[in-house]
């Protein structure tokens, strides 16, 4: 709660038209939001764009801000909307071919044996979850990867906690689902979601 404080005082000095403030809040945050629109969109430019809107976002509406509020709650809700537009427009307009071509563009990466092994598993379970509804995918990297209790994803996302634990529920059994249905998959689901 420390930093709630901070973020406070900080929000204050940027009222005031201290910038200087706002570059604090942002190498504060910076972090968290990107690797939350990492994991939602699986783009690193995307992310690193989502970030940059989303200070803009703050900046726009320091005038609107509570400073006795918590910061992290609004930074993540405007994160997660800025990514799922991403992938809305992303899935509307970009074609199997580009992914592919993408995917040949990248080439090999020479790794130790277990490395590889590590980064197909990663990249089986991100197939998986990325194969998951928006709002199943977006509960679980908010709860498995952003360290989320299921009260602070229901206040980020604005939503019943009743709903965050459907949510979680169905997007795990879909996730399972789909990882052990996956061939590729030797010997069982790597990881344990339950």
């Amino acid at each position: 709660m420390a930093s709630q404080g901070k973020d406070g005082q900080l929000i204050s000095q940027v009222r005031q038209g201290d910038l200087v403030a706002l570059g604090v809040l942002y190498r504060r945050h910076k972090t968290q939001v990107f690797r939350i629109a990492l994991a939602i969109t699986r783009d690193p430019t995307a992310a690193e764009d989502i970030l940059q809107e989303c200070f803009l976002r703050l900046y726009a509406a320091i005038d609107r801000f509570d400073e006795t509020r918590p910061l992290l709650p609004w930074l993540y809700r405007v994160t997660v909307n800025l990514s799922y537009n991403w992938v809305t427009r992303r899935n509307r307009w970009l074609s199997p071919l580009e992914d592919a071509v993408e995917r040949l563009q990248a080439g090999p990466k020479s790794s130790p044996e277990r490395s590889v092994e590590r980064n197909e598993l990663q990249r089986i379970v991100r197939e998986a979850l990325d194969s998951l509804k928006f709002e199943h995918r977006a509960v679980l990297v908010l709860f498995y990867l952003g360290g989320f209790s299921v009260k602070e994803i229901a206040h980020v996302l604005d939503l019943p906690a009743g709903t965050v634990k459907s949510r979680l529920h169905y997007g795990r059994e879909r996730l399972r689902r789909r990882l052990e249905g996956d061939s590729r998959v030797r010997g069982g689901v790597a990881y344990e979601f339950s």
